[in-house]
């Protein structure tokens, strides 16, 4: 999976939009975050801490916590080792999280 493949499956999210900050890729919500380009093989995923934590447990190869992001509901995902539906499911999962919140 590439970066590309993660601005495909965010544009199919209705009302997300994709933007550039510091030269790097975020997909929001109305304004929240959704998820962003961590650096060229990884992003960052928005996303509930009980989910986060399930993922890291059943995904360490793909899905971590850099200590920086402890207190934050983020994970991140390494592009390079992760299948097409945990990424999805990851993206689909902050959308749905960032609709509730501005609900």
């Amino acid at each position: 999976m590439e970066m590309a493949d993660v601005s495909r499956l965010a544009a199919a999210l209705d009302g997300v939009k994709e933007s550039r900050v510091k030269g790097l890729l975020q997909w929001t919500l109305g304004g929240r975050l959704v998820a962003r380009q961590y650096d060229s093989v990884s992003i960052v995923v928005r996303m509930r801490f009980s989910e986060r934590e399930r993922l890291v447990a059943e995904h360490p190869d793909v899905c971590s916590v850099p200590p920086r992001f402890d207190a934050h509901m983020k994970v991140v995902l390494r592009l390079s080792d992760a299948e097409p539906d945990l990424v999805t499911s990851a993206l689909r999962s902050a959308w749905n999280l960032q609709r509730s919140t501005a609900d």
